[in-house]
């Protein structure tokens, strides 16, 4: 196993207390029920698909999604997603 290194005394002592379990949700178990179902979402088979958009349009995302500190890719999917779930409308 790789040896983790710390960026300085505080990331060590969390990461420490992650490991001795420490910590207590602080979740509802409505709330953690939706979390467990955001997760076996994620964990199903993605398929590949291409899109063509204007390069300007590519640009833009790709901006955004540095702003938002995610790959373009992830940011492209979560709208597709958002909108398949009925959560962004077109108008």
């Amino acid at each position: 196993m790789k040896k983790v290194k710390y960026i300085d005394k505080d990331e060590m002592e969390l990461a420490k207390s992650l490991e001795n379990e420490e910590w207590v949700s602080d979740l509802t178990p409505k709330e953690k029920k939706q979390y467990e179902e955001y997760a076996r979402n994620s964990l199903t088979k993605q398929k590949k698909i291409n899109i063509r958009m204007t390069e300007r349009d590519l640009k833009k995302i790709q901006a955004k999604a540095i702003e938002e500190g995610i790959p373009y890719q992830s940011l492209i999917s979560m709208l597709i997603h958002k909108y398949s779930e009925g959560k962004v409308s077109i108008q």
